[in-house]
């Protein structure tokens, strides 16, 4: 690979946004997941998202009657099209983290670790840790999170962007993205 190519892999985010049963770790499991690609100039380069298969009785149990059911109540039409799409396209975590790694590997240089980006991405970031070991050991330490800036912008400026709340994995990043651009927008160079 050209050194020019090299170096555009190194200048790369990963944004990540997961959909799970609930926000234990340990509990729930991951339904959904979405990554993009950009630049920092936050342009789409390239996308994945996967459905991952989970057991039925885990699913009723977390979702339906456990500590997150009150919060999928709140957005069925979501919630169901989540347990529909476990159903019909679910795949196991092993294969869509097999997936996961090759889209980072075809995106990012191999030599480098891997800047991972979203909204609360620590949140994300336990689940991978948790379900995807080896997706997690090409992770930085370090992670772009627009929930910090929300902090920020709220309690300092009193500006707050009016995200989109989709709950679906992909729509999710590009929501996250378009309110880090919100936030960048008002800082003056």
């Amino acid at each position: 690979m050209d050194k020019k190519r090299a170096n555009a892999k190194q200048t790369r985010l990963l944004w990540v946004d997961l959909e799970m049963t609930g926000l234990d770790p340990v509990e729930d499991r991951i339904l959904e997941v979405a990554a993009i690609v950009t630049d920092w100039n936050f342009t789409e380069l390239a996308s994945y998202e996967a459905a991952v298969a989970v057991g039925p009785r885990l699913v009723e149990r977390r979702m339906l009657k456990g500590p997150a059911a009150e919060f999928w109540e709140s957005v069925p039409e979501t919630r169901d099209a989540l347990i529909a799409q476990n159903k019909q396209e679910g795949r196991s975590g092993r294969s869509v983290e097999n997936e996961l790694l090759a889209f980072v590997s075809d995106h990012f240089d191999s030599e480098a670790p891997v800047v991972l980006a979203g909204n609360s991405i620590h949140m994300d970031r336990r689940f991978i840790e948790r379900e995807w070991p080896r997706l997690n050991a090409k992770l930085h330490y370090r992670m772009l999170d627009v929930s910090a800036w929300k902090l920020v912008f709220e309690a300092r400026f009193r500006r707050k962007f009016a995200k989109r709340e989709a709950h679906r994995a992909l729509d999710d990043i590009r929501g996250s993205i378009e309110e880090l651009q919100y936030y960048l927008k008002r800082v003056k160079k």
